[in-house]
C-alpha cells in the first residue's frame, strides 16, 4: 500500500515517509509517527531533567495483561520540542506481547506516553501512519499540516500514548520480503499492525494513568488520520466501549481493496507509456500541463456551483462526471493539433482513473474518485504519478508495490525490491483474478487481509448506544482514499440508523484536500475541539471553522468545513477569503453520477 517504506529508499524518500519529513506538507502519511526519546529521528529537544521521583508514580501498574513492562520511564521539564513549548510531563516507555514470530524475527507492541504534571482527566490515543513500525512521538497532534499552528493535545493536558502496531521498522527488516513491510508474512504481526493491538495499549495506557494520577479518566479520545483513521475506525466498530470521541480522518478502512486499486491505476497509466514500461519514464504518463488542463476543466466546470468562483469545488456532489465531461472534451486535441488539449488516450485515461477499478459485473473493486481541481496538485500527482521532474517516484509503485504483496494478500508474495521490479510486479497483478486474493486464508493465515486490516462496516449501534461520537473528514482530492468511499459507508451507516446517523457519527468533506492535509484547501482545522464540544457539551457540529495552510495557495482564507451532506455556500457578498461569508447548505442534488 501506498504508505509504507521501501528498503531501498534514497535519503529524500525517508525524510518523506517520517513525521517532520515532506511527508506532512504534501499530506501523505499521517498518525505524528516518529521515535522518542534515545531513538533514531526524535523530535529536537531542549527540554531540560527534572528530579526523577516525579515519575516514580508510573511504575506500580497493575497491567491488564501479564508479560507488560516499562522499559524506561523518565520526568521532561517544560522546554521545546518540534517547536512547540511541551509542559512538564513524565515520560515512558512501554512493551508487551514479546515473542518469537513464524518468520524467526521477534516481535512486540511497543508504546510511548506523555503524562502532564497538569493533566486535565483526559486521554489521548494518537493513531499510526503508513505502515506504522515506529512508536510514534505520543505528542497528540491534532493537525497534519507542516508547521501547524494547532495546538497537540499535550500541550492543552492530555496523557497521550502512541504505539507502533506490534512491528519495528529497524528491527523487522527483511531485504528479501520488502524490507519494513516484512511482518506481513507473520500471521500475528499483520493482525496486530491492521487491529489486534489497539486494544491492548489503550487498556495498558489506561492502566498506567490509573497508577499515576490516582483519579480516573473523565474522558477518552482517539485521533488520527489515513492508517490512524482506519484505527479509529476499529475502536468504533470494535471496541465501541474504549473511546468517548474519535476524529478518524480520510481512513484507510478499506486498505486493501485501496492496495488493488494502486496496482490497476499503475497499469492503466503504463498504457500512455512505450512497451516494456521504464520505471524511469513512468511520471511522464501524464505531465503537469495535462493535470493543469484538467484541473481547469473541473474548475470551469464545477467552481460556481457553490455561489462562488473562487477556485475550489465545495458542492462536490453535483460536480459529477456528467458534468465534467463537456470541459473535458472541449480541452481533447483535434486532427494535428498538439498545443493547449488533451491527447484522445489521455482524457479517456482521466475518466477512468476516476470511475475506478471494475469487477467483471461493473461493480467497484475499490470505489470511484470525487472530481476536483486538486487533481492539479503535487500532492495528488506524487501518489499516482511521481514529481514531474522524476526526482520523487510514483508512491503507488514504490511504496505500493512491496506491500500490496507482503500484507494485503494470502499467501503474501516476495517481490523484486527494485523500483522497476516492483513496477513490473505491479504491472503483472490481475486486479479481478489476483485482487481476491484479499480475501483469502491459508497457509497460517485463519484470517484474510480483509478482516485483519480493513474497519468498513456500516454498523455503529454499540459506539452510538454507549453515547460515542465519530467525526471523519476527508480531503476530495485525497489521491490515496477515496472521499466517494467514506461517503458511500457513511451513507450505509445513515440507512443502518433511520436517517439519525448524524446524530453520532459527521463526514466533514475538505474541498481541495489532498491526503490528511495539502492541496489548495483550508486544511487547517481542530477536530479534537470539535470533538469535546459534541461529546462533553452535547454541541453537535454542523460545521468546522478551518484555515488555509500558511504555505499553500490561500494561507489567509477560512471556511467552514461542513457535516455531509451540507456543503458551504458563498451568500453572496463579502470577502470570499472570509468563511463568515458562507453558510452550511443542503444540496439540491447528493447523488454522484
Amino acid at each position: 500500500m501506498i504508505r509504507f517504506r521501501h528498503r531501498l529508499r534514497p535519503q529524500w524518500l525517508h525524510g518523506l515517509l517520517t513525521a517532520g519529513g515532506a511527508c506532512i506538507a504534501l499530506g501523505c502519511l499521517a498518525g505524528g509517527s516518529g521515535p522518542g526519546l534515545a531513538q533514531p529521528n526524535a523530535p529536537v529537544s531542549t527540554a531540560a531533567a527534572m528530579p526523577p521521583a516525579s515519575c516514580s508514580a508510573a511504575l506500580g501498574v497493575n497491567w491488564p495483561e501479564a508479560g507488560t513492562r516499562i522499559e524506561r520511564a523518565a520526568p521532561v521539564a517544560a522546554g521545546l520540542i518540534d517547536g512547540k513549548m511541551i509542559p512538564a510531563h513524565c515520560e515512558l516507555y512501554g512493551i508487551m506481547h514479546e515473542r518469537k514470530g513464524v518468520d524467526g524475527q521477534t516481535y512486540a507492541i511497543r508504546f510511548h506516553m506523555r503524562l502532564p504534571e497538569a493533566w486535565n482527566g483526559r486521554f489521548f490515543f494518537q493513531g499510526g501512519g503508513g505502515s506504522n513500525g515506529e512508536i510514534g512521538d505520543a505528542l497528540g497532534r491534532v493537525s497534519w499540516v507542516r508547521g501547524s499552528a494547532i495546538t497537540p493535545a499535550i500541550m492543552r493536558g492530555y496523557a497521550v500514548v502512541s504505539q507502533d502496531s506490534g512491528h519495528d521498522n529497524r528491527l523487522n527488516s527483511d531485504p528479501k520480503r520488502g524490507g519494513p513491510t516484512a511482518f506481513g508474512f507473520d500471521p500475528q504481526a499483520r493482525a496486530e499492525y491492521g487491529h489486534a493491538s489497539l486494544a491492548p495499549v489503550a487498556l495498558a495506557a489506561k492502566a498506567v494513568i490509573a497508577a499515576y494520577y490516582h483519579r480516573p479518566i473523565a474522558r477518552s479520545y482517539f485521533l488520527g488520520c489515513s492508517k490512524g483513521g482506519e484505527e479509529g475506525m476499529v475502536f468504533a466498530q470494535q471496541h465501541p466501549e474504549m473511546f468517548d470521541g474519535i476524529m478518524a480522518a480520510a481512513p484507510g478502512f478499506a486498505l486493501p481493496r485501496a492496495a488493488v486499486e494502486e496496482a490497476w491505476e499503475v497499469q492503466r497509466l503504463a498504457q500512455l507509456l512505450a512497451r516494456p514500461v521504464a520505471f524511469a519514464s513512468f511520471h511522464n504518463a501524464l505531465t503537469d500541463k495535462d493535470l493543469s488542463i484538467a484541473g481547469s476543466a473541473i474548475t470551469k466546470a464545477c467552481d460556481a456551483l457553490d455561489g462562488a468562483a473562487d477556485g475550489m469545488v465545495s458542492n462536490t456532489a453535483a460536480c459529477t462526471t456528467a458534468r465534467v465531461r463537456p470541459e473535458i472534451e472541449a480541452k481533447v486535441c483535434k486532427a494535428g493539433e498538439t498545443g493547449d488539449c488533451l491527447t484522445r488516450a489521455k482524457a479517456d485515461t482521466l475518466y477512468d482513473l476516476m470511475r475506478g477499478s471494475r469487477k467483471a459485473d461493473g461493480s467497484p473493486i475499490y470505489a470511484d474518485w470525487a472530481w476536483d481541481p486538486g487533481v492539479a496538485t503535487p500532492g495528488w500527482r506524487v501518489w499516482k504519478l511521481g514529481s514531474a521532474d522524476g526526482k520523487v517516484p510514483a508512491l503507488n509503485v514504490v511504496l505500493g508495490g512491496g506491500s500490496l504483496h507482503s500484507v494485503f494478500i494470502v499467501p503474501p508474495m516476495e517481490v523484486p525490491g527494485d523500483p522497476q521490479g516492483l513496477l513490473d510486479a505491479q504491472l503483472r497483478f490481475d486486479a479481478q483474478r489476483d485482487g481476491q486474493k484479499i480475501y483469502a486464508t491459508g497457509g497460517g493465515f485463519t484470517r484474510s487481509p480483509w478482516q485483519d486490516v480493513s474497519a468498513h462496516s456500516p454498523d455503529l449501534s454499540a459506539f452510538a448506544a454507549r453515547g460515542g461520537r465519530l467525526i471523519v473528514p476527508h480531503g476530495a482530492a485525497d489521491p490515496v482514499f477515496s472521499l466517494r468511499d467514506t461517503l458511500a459507508w457513511w451513507d450505509e451507516v445513515n440507512a443502518r440508523a433511520h436517517g439519525q446517523a448524524s446524530s453520532f457519527a459527521r463526514v466533514f468533506p475538505v474541498p481541495g484536500m489532498n491526503h490528511c492535509s495539502g492541496g489548495d484547501a483550508t486544511d487547517q482545522f481542530d477536530g479534537l475541539a470539535a470533538l469535546e464540544d459534541w461529546v462533553e457539551h452535547d454541541k453537535a457540529p454542523a460545521s468546522i471553522p478551518a484555515k488555509g495552510d500558511p504555505q499553500g495557495r490561500w494561507p489567509d482564507r477560512t471556511r467552514p468545513l461542513c457535516a455531509w451532506p451540507s456543503y458551504a455556500r458563498y451568500k453572496g457578498q463579502g470577502s470570499l477569503e472570509d468563511g463568515a461569508n458562507f453558510a452550511c447548505v443542503a444540496p439540491s442534488s447528493r447523488k454522484p453520477v
